[in-house]
């Protein structure tokens, strides 16, 4: 019996030395994911669209000055790169570097665009609408704010990339379920509603205007919009919900400890029971549909350090996330 124990305990030591190195080797490997995202009537000139995701990253660093995140994006033929929020790990962060690494050696920026999540800085500099020093070097390195709308036109279609917070909204004003972006600190009120009003205006214009026959609408957000804040937002007649083709999210981080058989154990999630304890397995990540709408959840390259002691992955490898659009006919 005492040997039976003996064996029992390395074994079972054995077990933990082998997974302590699994997850180390994991949580600094990149895995592409690649996704065909059916959707219907999509143009002809969109076929095959193609846009990477790149989500969480939270200063995480693979390799010296992100050598291999860098090679596998570049090793990637597609006609958009998207960055959905937590590039940085915490608002107050200074260090910039793990980001600027990695977009000052992307090959393809022709159209680039970022959406701040929950621990990225504030958008704004501290007197002004102008841009963050975070943001302004962001730009310089051939990344554009996402603050309302884009389009790229393709043959006789288009493509609008929105922020989907500020999509529906017909007024400036919160909306439940979000951290609301900070106006710069020395601007009234009155001056930020003028400023937000401009953006929704953009939006209002570019959309109202739109023929669906030959476009389609893709919203970034760093949240993911879950099924009841749709229903709420729908059924909100202060909003315009917009007929979204896609939406393309992170934050979760696909729950960032997995157990098998399991799936996610949590994800930060408010609009769900226990604030996102055991969360449901098929809305944690990859796509869904949801009354027509498509939704794409990364589970991003890095960590949150929410709870310190768990700043690692477990059986949720770093990915970068490839999203070809196809048509259904």
């Amino acid at each position: 019996m005492r040997k039976y124990r003996k064996n029992c305990l390395l074994t079972l030591l054995s077990v933990v030395i082998l997974l302590m190195f699994y997850t180390v080797w994991d949580n600094n490997r990149v895995k592409i994911v690649e996704q065909k995202v059916l959707l219907d009537d999509l143009p002809a000139d969109l076929e095959e669209y193609t846009i990477v995701q790149i989500s969480d990253l939270h200063e995480k660093e693979f390799g010296t000055n992100q050598k291999r995140l860098i090679e596998a994006i570049n090793s990637i033929s597609y006609d958009a790169i998207i960055f959905t929020g937590d590039m940085l790990d915490g608002v107050e962060s200074g260090n910039y570097r793990p980001f600027y690494s990695l977009i000052e050696n992307i090959s393809n920026k022709q159209h680039a665009w970022f959406i701040p999540g929950n621990t990225d800085p504030n958008i704004y500099s501290d007197d002004s609408f102008d841009r963050s020093n975070f943001i302004q070097g962001m730009e310089e390195r051939g990344v554009e704010l996402l603050e309302s709308i884009d389009t790229v036109r393709i043959g006789n279609s288009v493509i609008h990339f929105v922020d989907f917070e500020i999509s529906f909204l017909n007024k400036p004003g919160k909306t439940e379920g979000i951290v609301e972006k900070e106006a710069p600190a020395n601007i009234s009120d009155e001056q930020y509603r003028i400023y937000q009003e401009q953006l929704i205006e953009d939006i209002h214009q570019t959309l109202d205007k739109a023929s669906y026959d030959n476009s389609i609408l893709v919203a970034l957000n760093h949240y993911p919009v879950v099924d009841t804040r749709i229903d709420s937002l729908k059924n909100d007649s202060r909003y315009t919900f917009r007929d979204y083709d896609l939406i393309i999210s992170g934050h979760y981080h696909g729950g960032q400890i997995r157990l098998p058989f399991v799936g996610a154990l949590f994800v930060p999630e408010g609009w769900y029971r226990y604030g996102g304890i055991f969360p449901p397995r098929n809305r944690v990540k990859g796509i869904w549909e949801y009354n027509g709408i498509k939704q794409y959840v990364s589970t991003g390259l890095g960590s949150s350090d929410a709870i310190p002691f768990l700043k690692f992955r477990f059986l949720n490898s770093p990915e970068i996330n490839v999203l070809t659009l196809t048509s259904k006919r």
